[in-house]
């Protein structure tokens, strides 16, 4: 028994630090004995719905699905498009920001601050103007919501359908209201604090947003040209579907991403075995006996 367990032990290991190296880059091992290691306040309690849904492999689902519906605002794809430097960099694009959510949800309340004081540094440098004609500002509160609720409402989205512990009715609130102290802290006024006021705020942009050239061309990077190795093709295009399925309709359609047919049948279903592995990949090894 014991040379069955240490060959897959061992798999599990590589496998683990491949998909970490990758989210969290080469300073991930240590920032993340920092974030855990330092003493201090949290903002966030243990076992909070934040905490639960960032630390579920779910967010893989989640963080895509963000990604294509944040695009569909023009004047924050602009921004995106011009600054980010996403398709020249996505994986150090990725590192920051799960860097960030990582200090913010685990980390003490003093490096959050700081974490958050940094973004909207580079927020207030972060202009220009859209293929449209109309100006844009990063720290612009009114498009900062909109990247928020829309992260929001993904990352819950997809920890109630693919998480190993989906929260209650309480907790997804409780979720809401958590994200907005940092939505706050970021600059956004009036953040929703629960589903009810999540799905309002979403609808309220619905007249703002379409699909321009940028969206449809970040679309085909993420789902069609992705910079993951030839290995991880299969994987990561069953993520890729899954994310897509969790877009309200009228978002696939404005990207002109086909759904797939018998979605409960066959997508979902290799969603969550695939969620299901890197949450088996991720998860801390015991020393041996």
């Amino acid at each position: 028994m014991k040379r069955i367990a240490e060959p897959a032990s061992a798999l599990r290991g590589r496998i683990g630090h491949a998909i970490f190296s990758r989210v969290a880059g080469p300073d991930g091992p240590d920032n993340r004995a920092r974030i855990h290691g330092t003493p201090g306040p949290r903002w966030f309690a243990p076992e909070s719905p934040v905490r639960r849904v960032h630390g579920d492999a779910s967010m893989f689902i989640g963080g895509l699905s963000a990604l294509l519906l944040q695009s569909l605002h023009p004047l924050a794809m602009a921004a995106v498009s011009a600054h980010s430097g996403f398709r020249g960099d996505p994986w150090g694009r990725l590192q920051r920001t799960s860097t960030f959510l990582a200090v913010t949800t685990y980390g003490t309340a003093d490096s959050a601050q700081r974490a958050v004081d940094r973004v909207r540094a580079v927020h207030a440098t972060v202009r220009g103007t859209a293929p449209d004609g109309r100006e844009y500002r990063a720290s612009d509160p009114h498009l900062l919501c909109w990247v928020h609720v829309a992260e929001v409402d993904m990352f819950l989205r997809a920890h109630q359908r693919y998480g190993a512990r989906p929260l209650d009715d309480a907790g997804c609130d409780g979720y809401v209201a958590g994200m907005a102290r940092i939505a706050t802290a970021l600059g956004v006024p009036d953040p929703p604090v629960n589903r009810a006021q999540l799905a309002e705020r979403l609808a309220a942009y619905r007249d703002e947003l379409h699909a321009t050239p940028d969206a449809l061309a970040t679309t085909r990077f993420l789902l069609l040209d992705p910079p993951v190795p030839l290995l991880a093709r299969l994987p990561y295009g069953v993520l890729a579907a899954n994310a897509v399925s969790l877009l309200p309709p009228w978002a696939s359609r404005e990207l002109r991403v086909p759904r797939m047919p018998a979605e409960g049948l066959c997508v979902r279903p290799l969603g969550t075995a695939v969620t299901a592995g890197i949450r088996w990949a991720l998860a801390p090894t015991r020393p041996a006996a």
